[in-house]
């Protein structure tokens, strides 16, 4: 347990001073986070947003992955194989994010070169990184829910590579799908890593139960992962200072879809990570209901769903609050759900 509050404490504090040096880098440099304006139907209602400085994504994953190494100077947890390859994918993941950023600022337009061929591109990396941890440890090859055994259905390496990748992958947009407002997706995510923390450790303190691979490691990993989300939200709650930029959102969206594979948790990585399904979502059904349409037709105002509240008139402080209020709630009922399941095993091994 020692080791997992340091690796929170210590991402926290580096991620604090972290992100501000890079504010004063960005407003030294004259140059930040370019909007969509009504030429490309964005929300010009955040037009005033504009040159707010970006990519601190940067100071949030070099502060994670330092506090999760801190952690590693304790005696007795090992630098597991796992979460090597997981840094790994998170690092791939986020320099495509940040090449993408890099370009926006470079041309002070909102879309990078990768615009229509991210997706694409992002997911041939997700399907690398998953066969990589296939075939590189133990991790568990079954369709899970709570944990290895439940449902426990077995899948092939293929089929388990292209399931886990279309997870990963999935989480990693509607991560940044959800990076719209001020905090929103850094305070969400912040909520996720440590519902994965108490699994990954729950995990670790029954292993007879669960039986994950080097479990007190993936509880390190997301507790640097919440403590540095914790950090950079001082600087990017209302009014942001500073935005995490697709380099934060693809990183963090990679970790916490990897965190669901190693913590044999796929089937409950919708409850944990709700609000992003549901921003996703609701592109998803605006791009539906505009195209079934004719293009006359939009289910909301504007998507992501964020958008469609403020121009109802919310302020985006009400948006924000409710939003974490509601992230809150399912990861709260996701880990009720997974302590439930325990309890069960529990009661069943002592003959109840």
């Amino acid at each position: 347990m020692i080791a997992v509050l340091i690796a929170g404490a210590v991402s926290m504090i580096l991620s604090l001073f972290g992100t501000r040096r890079l504010i004063g880098f960005f407003d030294n440099l004259g140059k930040g986070q370019p909007i969509l304006g009504s030429e490309d139907h964005g929300p010009v209602h955040h037009m005033k947003k504009q040159g707010t400085a970006t990519m601190g994504g940067i100071a949030i994953l070099i502060s994670a992955f330092v506090g999760w190494l801190v952690a590693h100077t304790r005696d007795g947890i090992a630098l597991s194989d796992q979460a090597m390859i997981m840094w790994a994918g998170v690092a791939i993941l986020a320099a495509m994010g940040f090449l993408d950023d890099y370009l926006k600022v470079r041309k002070s337009h909102n879309r990078g070169i990768f615009w229509k061929k991210k997706g694409w591109i992002t997911f041939g990396l997700v399907v690398i990184v998953m066969y990589w941890l296939s075939v590189g440890t133990g991790v568990s090859e079954t369709l899970s829910f709570t944990r290895f055994d439940l449902p426990g259905w077995e899948l092939n390496q293929a089929v388990w590579v292209v399931w886990t990748a279309i997870m990963v992958w999935s989480t990693t947009n509607a991560v940044n799908v959800t990076d719209g407002l001020d905090g929103l997706a850094a305070g969400s995510a912040l909520f996720g890593f440590l519902a994965f923390t108490v699994i990954a450790y729950w995990a670790f303190r029954n292993p007879d139960v669960y039986e994950l691979v080097n479990p007190l490691d993936l509880a390190v990993f997301s507790a640097a992962m919440a403590g540095a989300c914790g950090g950079f939200l001082w600087w990017n709650a209302a009014p942001a200072r500073i935005f995490m930029g697709d380099v934060g959102a693809l990183g963090i969206g990679a970790a916490l879809g990897l965190l669901a594979v190693a913590t044999n948790t796929h089937l409950l990585l919708p409850l944990i990570c709700a609000l992003n399904v549901m921003e996703s979502g609701s592109v998803a059904l605006q791009m539906g209901v505009f195209k079934a349409s004719g293009r006359k037709r939009r289910l909301f105002r504007m998507s992501p769903i964020h958008h469609h509240f403020e121009l109802l008139g919310w302020p985006e402080t009400t948006v924000i609050i409710r939003f974490w209020i509601l992230s809150g709630i399912c990861v709260a009922v996701a880990l009720g759900i997974f302590i439930a399941d325990f309890t069960n095993i529990a009661d069943s091994f002592a003959g109840r």
